[in-house]
């Protein structure tokens, strides 16, 4: 209500509770009348697990700010909206994975740190060659490229990072896999990535006190001495730190680079015939199959956007994989071309746009970087580490086996095994 409303009340008459607005005067909406096209309930369907782009074409073209009353959400699906919410700090925030387990204040994230960025980018740059060559060694006829290459990659470079190895590792990928999987509304998988949480933080706090003290390099360490203000750093933060950071955009989008040139044999060959053309593979993978198809963004205070008023809390559903096929952004949106030419084919700086044109959106390697694209007092962006990471691998995969093909016989799939998990494929067989 605005303030002449109050004044005009009869002074008997009890005013609204603060801090509250009625849906009655300022979003005339109810249940069963928001749209004709979509039902609240397909978006949390089979559907949306196995093929996804039928619904959220119907929500980009008809309701591009959806108020989904099932989901208690708003969904944002046009390229523009998505972007301008995701980069809009004054009115919206993501909230941490450990606040949807219910932990947000459960170890502090110091990926932000520049000593703890200096430490994770230097490991990997010191470690990528032997681990690519270890990783595609294992790559033969029968193997499957989504759990021997995709998913083995990036646990073997943390293992690097954080300087460990052999049984170790093992135990760490386990812990780690069920962690990252409670960052949803599923209650047994956030319970099971709590204690995944505590199991790595029994398995760390004995190499903290280790290597508390000393000089190496690994990630471990460099937490262990950081100097900040407040309590002395903790296994908790640690493991903090190792949660919060995207994981899925590495492993699934190596997933999802495959499975696309592997089922469409031409634009393989194209990126055969120059090596910089793998990288635009890379970059073109990210918009036309993201593996984050969606950031969650909160409403820090009542603000209207789209001609709706979103309540403070309020959550807004910005869908990548509907925006990066946004046709107003992209040609034959729904065609995966190595040699795209309406797509910003470099990182942009700042914003989603570099010389005019769009660049797919990638949430979970975050906003674009503010920092210069060749910064001297900071390492290079995730964005960049991430795509020199997989760009090298795939460049090793096809020099050791140039003749990579899908198994006969095989059909894989993009799928969620989850709503609000990574879409992407988990089982990529071939022959090498």
């Amino acid at each position: 209500m605005t303030t002449e409303v109050y004044e005009n009340q009869h002074e008997d008459e009890p005013l609204p509770a603060a801090g509250y607005r009625t849906y009655e005067v300022y979003q005339r909406e109810r249940t069963g009348q928001t749209t004709n096209l979509l039902m609240p309930r397909e978006l949390t369907s089979d559907e949306m697990l196995d093929e996804p782009h039928r619904l959220l074409t119907i929500l980009r073209e008809n309701y591009p700010c959806y108020r989904d009353w099932v989901g208690n959400r708003f969904w944002i699906t046009r390229y523009d909206d998505v972007t301008s919410v995701f980069a809009d700090e004054a009115n919206f925030e993501t909230r941490p994975k450990r606040w949807f387990y219910g932990c947000p204040d459960l170890g502090r994230d110091l990926s932000g740190d520049v000593a703890v960025e200096k430490s994770r980018a230097q490991r990997i740059d010191a470690s990528l060659e032997t681990v690519i060559g270890s990783v595609v060694d294992g790559i033969s006829s029968g193997s499957d490229l989504a759990t021997e290459f995709a998913a083995r990659l990036p646990l073997e470079l943390w293992g690097h990072v954080l300087d460990i190895g052999g049984e170790d590792l093992i135990a760490f990928a386990a812990r780690y896999w069920r962690m990252q999987r409670g960052f949803g509304w599923n209650t047994e998988a956030q319970h099971d990535a709590l204690n995944a949480f505590r199991e790595l933080e029994r398995m760390v706090e004995p190499l903290m006190v280790q290597r508390r003290g000393t000089d190496a390099a690994d990630l471990i360490t460099t937490i262990a001495n950081l100097d900040l203000a407040g309590p002395e750093t903790t296994a908790a933060d640690v493991v903090a730190t190792i949660l919060e950071p995207d994981h899925e955009t590495l492993h699934g989008g190596l997933a999802n680079l495959w499975f696309l040139l592997l089922t469409n044999p031409a634009q393989l060959e194209i990126a055969k015939q120059d090596p910089r053309l793998m990288k635009f593979a890379w970059l073109e993978t990210l918009r036309h199959s993201p593996p984050v198809e969606s950031a969650q963004r909160f409403a820090r205070h009542e603000v209207e956007r789209f001609g709706r008023l979103i309540p403070e809390g309020g959550l807004l559903h910005c869908s990548a994989a509907a925006a990066n096929r946004d046709p107003r952004q992209f040609v034959d949106a729904d065609i995966f071309l190595v040699d795209r030419k309406d797509i910003c084919q470099r990182e942009p700086r700042g914003q989603y746009r570099a010389d005019g044109l769009p660049s797919g959106i990638a949430f979970g390697l975050g906003k674009p970087s503010v920092h210069p694209a060749d910064p001297r007092e900071r390492p290079r962006s995730m964005y960049a580490i991430t795509r020199d990471v997989a760009v090298a691998a795939s460049h090793a995969l096809l020099e050791t086996h140039p003749d990579i093909a899908l198994a006969q016989g095989t059909t894989p799939v993009l799928r969620n095994l989850r709503i609000g998990e990574m879409r992407t494929c988990w089982a990529l067989i071939v022959t090498a």
